[in-house]
């Protein structure tokens, strides 16, 4: 919709919210029985972005979609989807927006390429006279050609997984959103599937990745945001969250029991020594005094340093706590 053809609430919101691909305002979520699942979200995903969404199980992560593509009404507050108010402009947005959520909806009789066509056809949107091209390509791109004609019901977990990312792929998209989209894939799958979301952000679409991986969420993201117990905790570019957490310093030596104890001295906490590794939180102090120290207490020191935080680091800084990649 045109700024011209715009309501007056419509102008007043899109304001409220900026430019993001997808903002949120005070979003909350409260079930039957006073659970509250989401707690005044605000959230805003950068267009272009690959934004990853990340938060141990219960956080809130999936409930949060499902308000964004307008599958539940949220108790209060607002969500916008591509500058559009969500669930109420849900007919003009969702055209836009291909979506994995909670694993795909496949019919198991029918064979993975039939399973698309079904899929397209039910797509006002979609023309009929290229729809066979179109799922071909969705099925080329997820990996898929091979097993096109097998039945879906004797997909793995992972081709499922692929059968679903190609549903959301058969039309070009604005905004991809994926819920857990490596749940099932081995290794090689997981490459080509963080592959096939760099070449989609390359071609300018905003990519929304929902995930428990905090490996997966560095190597692909642009931004993340982080969730827990229904709070927003932390959102920006994914170097600057990981900057935020404190390294850690790292000594190598053959004499780590020794290393230990001054790593304490020299005010290091949280010290652990595994085998001639030994780690500890950076001491408030120039670290050439505490590599001096070393030196001077006999430590033969092969290795001295300071590691570069990663999210997982910025995560347990921010909530306090592990994260649970149980999924």
């Amino acid at each position: 919709m045109g700024e011209a053809s715009a309501t007056e609430p419509e102008r007043r919101d899109r304001e409220a919210t900026g430019d993001g691909a997808i903002a949120t305002r005070a979003l909350t979520k409260r079930y039957r029985g006073g659970q509250l699942a989401v707690d005044g979200l605000h959230l805003t995903v950068p267009e272009g972005s690959v934004f990853g969404f990340l938060g141990p199980n219960g956080s809130g992560k999936t409930t949060t979609i499902r308000m964004l593509m307008g599958l539940i009404e949220p108790t209060s507050g607002t969500a916008h989807v591509l500058g559009r108010p969500m669930p109420r402009s849900a007919r003009a947005v969702l055209p836009h927006v291909g979506a994995l959520i909670e694993g795909p909806a496949l019919y198991g009789f029918l064979s993975g390429r039939d399973n698309l066509l079904r899929h397209d056809a039910a797509d006002p949107t979609a023309d009929p006279r290229t729809r066979r091209a179109r799922v071909a390509a969705a099925l080329g791109r997820v990996g898929l050609t091979a097993a096109a004609g097998k039945k879906a019901k004797a997909y793995s977990l992972g081709m499922k997984q692929r059968l679903g990312l190609a549903s959301a792929l058969l039309q070009p998209r604005r905004l991809l959103v994926l819920d857990e989209p490596t749940n099932g894939l081995d290794p090689q799958g997981m490459r080509e599937i963080r592959t096939l979301v760099r070449e989609l952000a390359s071609e300018g679409t905003t990519v929304f990745l929902s995930s428990h991986l905090l490996d997966e969420i560095e190597q692909v993201c642009t931004h993340a945001a982080v969730m827990a117990r229904g709070r927003l905790i932390a959102q920006g570019p994914v170097a600057d969250l990981a900057a935020g957490a404190r390294g850690r310093l790292a000594v190598t030596t053959p004499d780590p029991a020794d290393a230990a104890r001054v790593l304490k001295e020299q005010g290091a906490a949280d010290v652990v020594v595994d085998g001639e590794r030994v780690t500890g939180e950076v001491p408030g102090r120039d670290l050439a005094e505490v590599n001096a120290a070393l030196v001077i207490a006999g430590v033969r020191v092969r290795g001295f340093g300071v590691e570069r935080a990663s999210l997982e680091d910025a995560f347990v800084a921010l909530t306090g706590e592990g994260f649970d990649v149980a999924g």
